[in-house]
């Protein structure tokens, strides 16, 4: 009977080398063109299932087939993060070296979870911590020969989850395991949301989460005044101050908390301090910017995102603890057949699946390890400081008009702005703006997203995509005159 199942040969070297180079093309291609596109996605629910068979295909077919459906069908339905005109959210770098080093990872595809199961993939990971914390000037003490550590995460969120699973167990092992119903996080109305979803995942309950508020007055900075009234309500009510996170570069204006104060707070009270610099940490560095981490030495972790704003394609999240003991007691679950015998005796091993949620894992540090070897530390400060200096113009240029306005001080490459009151108790005024950010959108020719603060509709503008030049800021903004201009006509 013949066989209908012959075995695929699915990594014969040939094919891979010939089905790459034409991926490779295709995104060559997709980059050429890609401020063709409108910037934000005009796809509808539902568009693409409409196109697509009810059920997967029985046989295999060609990959120019699949990427000619890629660009007819997929291209035109994206969000585009890679244009020159996407101003939304953080930006989500990529770059020919990040993705060369992406390549490295799928390709080699090993799960370096323990030290056996890839040693030299888990040494390059911890060299890589090192590189990135002295690039960023941060305290010894968070790096492995100063007796602390890093690791790569995927996000943030992963991040955060890991350090607050660390900081609750400190804290339980001095108290009842009731006691988590006593253990309060606090951080500023400015800190991303990824605090609060953490702070559940881990059992804290949620009336225990203090969102303090900020204001003008701080640069919408977390101030250590409002913490030590909020931790001392809560010792009054029989609470345990657990964790606090002090955040460079907010998500919503830019704002900077100011660590080394923070820090104090923490130390006096007992607290986990986390220094959450996921956009911001890339340009720490350049020195100009390293003052905003001063007082690091008093925090427990810190964290940044080179998948942000450092030319590392997604996903590379760094993670500094200054004491890698508190992290894997948290985390570290062994079975007996990840125990490498030949590894027993062996000093300082760091096995990854104890610093991390999961056991599979990949092999993010080999791509971290091009991008900086392809760029160096000079040729990354001047991506750093281009689009700050783009975005110093802009800021400029929207103090000159007398439509608009400045709402928070521009420390890095986020601008945040609006229309201006027409008058005194203008209550219209958030209407407008949205308008303003809507008709832009729409245009196709630029992205932006809002943020509240001090209960304002604020429009932001994150300079940061690989490709964005000098005119493409300037475009966006004449694309703001354009818009307000008939938004505000009579």
């Amino acid at each position: 009977m013949k066989n209908r199942n012959p075995s695929l040969n699915v990594l014969d070297p040939d094919t891979f080398a010939g089905e790459s180079r034409a991926v490779i093309d295709f995104l060559a291609g997709y980059y050429r063109d890609v401020d063709k596109y409108p910037v934000q996605s005009e796809a509808q629910p539902g568009s693409l299932r409409r196109l697509l068979p009810d059920a997967a295909p029985e046989n295999g077919e060609p990959v120019d087939g699949i990427l000619e459906d890629a660009g007819q069908h997929i291209l035109p339905g994206l969000t585009h993060f890679q244009s020159p005109n996407f101003f939304a959210y953080y930006p989500a770098n990529a770059s020919t070296a990040g993705f060369v080093g992406e390549m490295l990872c799928a390709g080699l595809n090993v799960a370096p979870f323990t030290w056996a199961a890839s040693p030299l993939a888990t040494e390059l990971e911890c060299v890589m911590l090192d590189w990135m914390g002295k690039l960023m000037c941060l305290p010894d003490r968070f790096f492995f020969s100063g007796g602390g550590g890093g690791v790569l995460h995927g996000s943030t969120c992963e991040a955060v989850i890991c350090t607050l699973a660390a900081a609750r167990d400190r804290a339980l092992s001095k108290l009842t395991h009731e006691g988590i119903l006593k253990l309060v996080v606090y951080a500023s109305d400015q800190s991303h949301t990824t605090f609060q979803k953490g702070a559940r995942i881990v059992g804290i309950p949620p009336s225990n989460f203090r969102i303090i508020p900020t204001s003008a007055a701080s640069s919408y900075g977390l101030t250590a005044e409002s913490v030590r009234h909020a931790v001392e309500a809560d010792l009054a009510s029989g609470l345990v101050p657990l964790y606090l996170c002090a955040t460079v570069g907010t998500t919503g204006v830019g704002a900077v908390d100011p660590v080394g104060e923070l820090g104090e707070v923490a130390r006096r009270y007992g607290m986990w301090l986390h220094v959450d610099a996921a956009y911001a940490g890339s340009a720490l560095i350049c020195p100009e910017f390293q003052g905003y981490i001063h007082g690091a030495e008093l925090a427990d972790s810190v964290s940044m995102n080179p998948h942000k704003w450092f030319l590392t394609n997604m996903d590379c999240c760094c993670l500094w603890v200054a004491s890698p003991a508190q992290l894997t007691s948290a985390l570290s679950i062994t079975s007996e057949y990840l125990n490498d015998v030949s590894c027993q005796e062996t000093v300082d091993v760091v096995d990854y699946k104890d610093w991390q949620i999961a056991l599979a894992r990949r092999f993010r540090a080999i791509k971290l390890w091009v991008v900086l070897r392809r760029y160096g530390a000079a040729g990354l400060r001047a991506h750093i400081r281009r689009h700050v200096e783009m975005a110093k113009w802009f800021e400029q240029a929207v103090k000159a008009d007398e439509r608009l306005e400045v709402v928070a001080p521009r420390r890095f490459s986020l601008v945040c702005f609006r229309l201006r009151p027409r008058y005194e108790g203008d209550h219209a005024v958030d209407a407008l703006n949205r308008k303003l950010l809507n008709a832009v959108n729409a245009s196709g020719r630029a992205f932006m997203v809002h943020t509240v603060v001090d209960n304002k509709f604020v429009i932001r503008l994150a300079i940061g995509a690989t490709m964005t030049q000098m005119r493409h800021v300037r475009n966006a903004f004449h694309l703001i005159l354009e818009k307000a201009t008939k938004i505000l006509s009579p």
